[in-house]
C-alpha cells in the first residue's frame, strides 16, 4: 500500500495571496493527504480480509470517498506547484502558442480562463491538454472527483474553493483573487507539464 507524505512549498510574500491564507490552505491540503492514507489503509484491510464487495455500502462509500480525497491532494499539488510569486513571464514560446491556439490567441485564452473562474460556485478551473490532439481547453471542475477529463493533462490549475481566497477577499471580490493568481503564476512549471 502506498503512503503519501504531504509536500512542502516555500511560498510566502505572494502578491495578493496572504501568508495566512497559504498556511490555512496548506493545512487543508495536509488533511487530504491524511485522509487519502487513512482510506487506502482501511480499503487495504477490507481487501486483505476478503470482504471487498460492491454490494456493501460501507465499502462502496470508502471507494467513492477515496477519489475525492486523492484528487483533493493531487489538485492542490498542481495548484501550489504553479505558484511562485510571478518569477517567470509567459512571454512567447511553446506554452504561449499552445494556450492561444484553440482560442485565437493567448489573450483570448486568458479571458476565457478568467470567465470560467468567474462562474458562480466553488471548484477548480483547469486548462487541460488533450493528449490525443495537443489542444488546450479550459474546464470547470466542481468536486475534485467529478469532471476531471480522462487522459487529459492539467497545465494551469486554479483553486476556486473559497478557502483559497476568503481570508483576503470577500466572495464578491473573487475577480481580485483571480488577478492575484495570475500575478503569482509560475509559467515555467505550467510549460513543463506539456507533453
Amino acid at each position: 500500500m502506498a503512503t503519501y507524505t504531504p509536500r512542502k512549498w516555500a511560498l510566502h510574500g505572494l502578491q495578493g495571496i496572504s501568508d495566512g491564507t497559504l498556511e490555512m490552505h496548506f493545512g487543508l491540503y495536509e488533511g487530504y493527504v491524511k485522509n487519502a492514507n487513512l482510506l487506502n489503509e482501511r480499503l487495504s484491510e477490507i481487501r486483505a480480509a476478503g470482504k471487498a464487495a460492491g454490494s456493501d455500502p460501507g465499502y462502496a462509500e470508502l471507494v467513492r470517498r477515496l477519489g475525492f480525497e486523492y484528487n483533493g491532494m493531487r489538485l492542490h499539488e498542481y495548484y501550489f506547484d504553479n505558484l511562485s510569486g510571478g518569477q517567470s513571464d509567459i512571454g512567447t514560446g511553446r506554452l504561449y502558442n499552445a494556450l492561444g491556439e484553440f482560442y485565437g490567441g493567448f489573450e483570448e485564452w486568458k479571458k476565457d480562463f478568467i470567465a470560467v473562474g468567474g462562474m458562480r460556485g466553488v471548484g477548480w478551473v483547469i486548462a487541460y491538454c488533450d493528449t490525443t490532439n495537443g489542444s488546450i481547453t479550459n474546464h470547470w471542475i466542481n468536486d475534485h472527483e467529478n469532471g476531471n477529463l480522462a487522459g487529459f493533462i492539467p497545465i494551469v490549475v486554479m483553486d476556486l474553493w473559497e478557502h483559497a481566497y476568503i481570508k483576503d477577499y470577500k466572495p464578491a471580490e473573487k475577480s481580485k483573487y483571480i488577478e492575484a493568481f495570475f500575478a503569482n503564476l509560475e509559467w515555467r512549471v505550467c510549460e513543463s507539464r506539456l507533453p
